[in-house]
């Protein structure tokens, strides 16, 4: 196989060996944001004129996110995870990281605990 000015490419193979699962781990990101995003609108009542707010993306682009068929993009994927706490726990979750999540949830429900605290024993005072 040649390039346009006549480099010979290695025969034996197109695919780089960390590369062997790359279609399906594309697919497995895919599909977990689009089951985070049914849920969150199905739960919030959101609808994807309102991700599309958020991420500035296109109609297009959001319906295929919101499918699984594709999955967003590093530009699209920040603004979405800042925005929608299912797509954030979806990437924890494929990254294998979920764990961390909880930590931060139970370090907000102790915060907010200690606020409670504070706050019962001014009324007793």
């Amino acid at each position: 196989m040649r390039t346009k000015k006549g480099n010979q490419l290695h025969s034996k193979g197109n695919k780089l060996p960390f590369f062997e699962n790359a279609k399906e781990a594309r697919e497995c990101y895919a599909r977990e944001i689009g089951t985070a995003l049914r849920s969150e609108i199905a739960a919030t009542g959101r609808s994807a004129k309102d991700i599309m707010r958020w991420t500035r993306a296109s109609e297009r682009a959001v319906k295929g996110w919101i499918s699984g068929k594709r999955g967003p993009s590093g530009e699209h994927l920040i603004p979405l995870m800042a925005c929608s706490d299912a797509v954030f726990a979806a990437v924890l979750k494929v990254t294998g990281r979920e764990r961390s999540s909880r930590g931060r949830q139970v370090a907000e429900v102790r915060r907010l605990l200690g606020e409670v605290v504070r706050a019962l024993d001014e009324i007793d005072r």
